[in-house]
C-alpha cells in the first residue's frame, strides 16, 4: 500500500498555484460588491485555511488580504474547475451526500470568481471575520472535533530513516498492550512532524495472542486525516491487544527521523454500541497490467455480501497511475446501482462517509463491484515513468486497485425496518440507496 510520499511529491500534492502580476484595485466598493473581506474570506476559512496557513501542508498561505491576492487568478481557475478544495468525488453519479464535505457550493463558487473578475477588491477591514484558531499542524487532525485522544500509541522507539538508504517496508511492534476491552469511537494515525517527509504510509492493525499478524485497524495515507464512526457504532480493542505499525519509508536525502503514532477516541467505559463496525479491503485485483502510454486501463474487483450491510464509508486505494474508482451494487435480481464514483488524485487518500440519510443499505447477496481505471501514460501528471509496463505492488512506483469500504451488519428484521423508514423518509421509494 505505498503511496508515493517523498518531500517533493509532497510540495506537488496541493496542485501548484503560480502567482499572478497584480490585479488593478477596483475603485471604492459600491454598495453590494463583493469583497475579500465580506464575502471571500469566510469562504477561505471555512474551507481552506486548514491546509493554506503557515506550516501546514499547502504552498503558501491565505488567511490574510495580503497573502491572498497575488493568487487571486489562480485561485479563480482552481475553483472554478473544482480541483480546490480538494474532493474528487464525481458530482455527477451516486450519491451526493457527506459528512465533512469540504467541496464549495455553487454559490461560494460564483462569489470567487466574481470576486476576481472583478479586480479582488479587499473591501472594508471592519467586515474581516475574526481569525480561526486551528489546532498546531503537528497534533491528530481529529483533536478540533472530538478533543484530544484518549490514548496514543507511537511506534517502540524514534525510527531514523538514513539520506540514501533503500525504500523500507517494516512492522514495528508497540510497547502498550490494552489492559481491558474498549469500544472505539474514532482513530486516527499520524507521522511525527519531522518524520512526514518520508512515510509513505503507515497502516496499523490489532494483534492479540491468538492472531499473529492480526486485523488491520487504521491507515495513515497522504492527505488522509482520521476516522470517525457513526453515533452508535463501534470498534472493539480487546484486552491484550497490541498493535503492529507496517511502515513504507522511503528516504528523500536526508537523514530523517519519524516517531508515528495513532490516536484514538474511546466511548466511555460500561459503554455498549448498537453496532459492531467493520472495515475491509473490497474488490482487490491483484494480477493488474498497465501497459506503457495506455490511459484507459480498466480492472474489475467484487465481493459477495452473505450478511445485510448498512454501508458508512467508501476510500478507494490507487497508486500513481490512478485515474478513477467506481463503487456499485449488483442485487440478486439483476438490477445494477451506482454508488460511488471517485477521479483519483493521489495527492489526496479521502475517505468519503455518506450521510445517514443516504447510507446505502445492501441485502445478502448483493455483490459489490469496484471499477478502477489507471492511466499509465505521460498525461498522467503523477506517473513516475509512463515508457515502462506496472503491475500490482507495494512500491510507489507499482500499483493498486481495491477500495476501504466501512460498513455494519443487519439482521433481516432490522434491514427491513431500515429500509421501511427509507421509504418513507424520502417519499420516493426506492432509490439509489435503498434496495
Amino acid at each position: 500500500m505505498s503511496k508515493g510520499h517523498t518531500l517533493a511529491a509532497l510540495v506537488v500534492a496541493v496542485p501548484l498555484l503560480t502567482p499572478q502580476p497584480a490585479l488593478a484595485q477596483a475603485s471604492p466598493d459600491p454598495a453590494g460588491a463583493i469583497t475579500f473581506s465580506k464575502d471571500v474570506a469566510p469562504i477561505l476559512q471555512r474551507s481552506c485555511q486548514v491546509c493554506h496557513r503557515k506550516g501546514a501542508i499547502a504552498p503558501m498561505s491565505l488567511v490574510t488580504y495580503e497573502e491572498t491576492r497575488p493568487w487571486a487568478r489562480a485561485i479563480r481557475q482552481k475553483v472554478a474547475d473544482r480541483t480546490m478544495p480538494p474532493w474528487t468525488i464525481d458530482r455527477n453519479v451516486g450519491i451526493q451526500q457527506f459528512k465533512g464535505d469540504r467541496s464549495l457550493k455553487d454559490d461560494e463558487v460564483d462569489t470567487i470568481v466574481r470576486w476576481v473578475d472583478a479586480g479582488a477588491p479587499m473591501g472594508n477591514p471592519a467586515d474581516m471575520p475574526p481569525p480561526v484558531e486551528f489546532p498546531d499542524q503537528s497534533k491528530f487532525g481529529l483533536i478540533s472535533l472530538l478533543g484530544e485522544p484518549d490514548l496514543v500509541v507511537p511506534i517502540p522507539e524514534p525510527f531514523v530513516v538514513e539520506a540514501n538508504a533503500p525504500n523500507m517496508w517494516i512492522d514495528l511492534y508497540a510497547d502498550h498492550e490494552m489492559p481491558e476491552d474498549r469500544w472505539v469511537r474514532a482513530f486516527e494515525t499520524k507521522p511525527s512532524a519531522e518524520g512526514f517527509p518520508v512515510v509513505h504510509h503507515g497502516s496499523t492493525w490489532r494483534v492479540t495472542d491468538d492472531e499473529e499478524n492480526g486485523s488491520q485497524f487504521s491507515e495513515y495515507a497522504l492527505g488522509k486525516t482520521g476516522d470517525v464512526f457513526p453515533e452508535g457504532s463501534a470498534m472493539l480493542l480487546r484486552k491484550g491487544t497490541r498493535f503492529r505499525f507496517n511502515m513504507h519509508y522511503a528516504p528523500n536525502g536526508t537523514t530523517t527521523t519519524d516517531r508515528t503514532s495513532i490516536a484514538i477516541w474511546f466511548y466511555p467505559k460500561g459503554y455498549e454500541p448498537a453496532r459492531r463496525q467493520m472495515r475491509a479491503g473490497v474488490g482487490g485485483v491483484s494480477d493488474l497490467d498497465l501497459p506503457p502510454g495506455e490511459s484507459d486501463i480498466r480492472h474489475d474487483g467484487y465481493r459477495l455480501l452473505t450478511e445485510n450491510i448498512r454501508l458508512t464509508a467508501f476510500q478507494p486505494h490507487l497508486h500513481s497511475r490512478g485515474k478513477r474508482q467506481c463503487l456499485e451494487a449488483i442485487y440478486a435480481d439483476g438490477r445494477v446501482q451506482s454508488l460511488s464514483c471517485v477521479n483519483w488524485d493521489f495527492g489526496w487518500h479521502i475517505t468519503y462517509n455518506y450521510a445517514e440519510e443516504v447510507q446505502p443499505l445492501l441485502p445478502k447477496g448483493t455483490m459489490l463491484h469496484v471499477i478502477t481505471w489507471h492511466d499509465n501514460s505521460k498525461l498522467n501528471k503523477w506517473n513516475p515513468d509512463p515508457q515502462n509496463w506496472a503491475g500490482y505492488g507495494q512500491r510507489t512506483s507499482d500499483d493498486m486497485a481495491f477500495a476501504w469500504l466501512l460498513w455494519y451488519t443487519l439482521s433481516d428484521d432490522e434491514f427491513n425496518q431500515a429500509v421501511q423508514e427509507r421509504v418513507l423518509a424520502t417519499r420516493k421509494g426506492p432509490g439509489h440507496v435503498v434496495p
